[in-house]
């Protein structure tokens, strides 16, 4: 089973904030907002939504603007910005450790870290309060040349598979972001869709992934946060 931990609300001087561990990531971000924005970026009618990736080491690259153009589009899916006109949601994602080996991957590959981004990044808004239409959870898959599917690989994995996949779902099972790369068929883009489905919507969890105690990443930010409101409404029951 992949090792996920997560947290909320543990930076003091952001809106709202979490750390979200996952598949060799760990990644903190921070969420300011609805703040004042410049006259530049003001929208009339909806809030702007600015999201800012930073790598483990050193300074952002093409690679970091890739992933922050991506994750604001899919974010913009799911955040009620026309309930803020005129003012700025500021999203701040911190890599601050990634797998061993990689530095092995392309340069130019930017699926691995995505799903950590986005995960963590939900957790950050609901802490902050950031009106939202549903949540979402993001899982990677990768497709080996003979066709088995991994959730979560290892760098080494991902360079030995013919396609990598990050799919993003909503609460509802709504699709709202399929990304892939290398060479596959309709079918083994099925077949990965329907595993990142059931890891990631507790409606699709299979009966063997019941039986073991496995939750689905939407229960896991689910308990997360109860556990986060448990904690704070503490006070009430001393």
């Amino acid at each position: 089973m992949t090792y996920l931990s997560a947290e909320v609300s543990m930076l003091h001087r952001a809106d709202g904030s979490a750390r979200y561990s996952a598949a060799g990531y760990t990644v903190v971000a921070a969420v300011n907002g609805p703040i004042e924005v410049g006259r530049r970026d003001e929208l009339p009618q909806h809030a702007a939504l600015e999201v800012n990736v930073r790598p483990a080491v050193g300074v952002g690259s093409p690679k970091e603007r890739h992933l922050e153009s991506l994750i604001n589009s899919t974010l913009r899916d799911i955040v009620l910005t026309h309930m803020h006109p005129r003012t700025m949601i500021q999203l701040t994602l911190q890599i601050i450790k990634t797998p061993e080996q990689e530095n092995t991957l392309p340069a130019s590959f930017a699926l691995s870290p995505l799903p950590a981004l986005l995960n963590a990044s939900l957790l950050a808004f609901i802490s902050g309060s950031i009106p939202l239409a549903t949540t979402l959870t993001s899982t990677l898959l990768a497709v080996s040349p003979s066709g088995d599917l991994s959730i979560n690989p290892t760098p080494k994995i991902l360079l030995q598979a013919s396609s990598a996949h990050v799919f993003a779902f909503s609460s509802t099972g709504n699709l709202l972001l399929d990304l892939s790369e290398g060479e596959f068929d309709l079918d083994t883009w099925e077949k990965a869709h329907d595993k990142a489905k059931e890891e990631c919507c507790k409606e699709q969890v299979s009966e063997d992934a019941m039986e073991e105690g496995k939750p689905s990443l939407q229960t896991f930010v689910e308990r997360v946060v109860e556990g986060r409101v448990e904690k704070e409404r503490a006070w009430k029951n001393d």
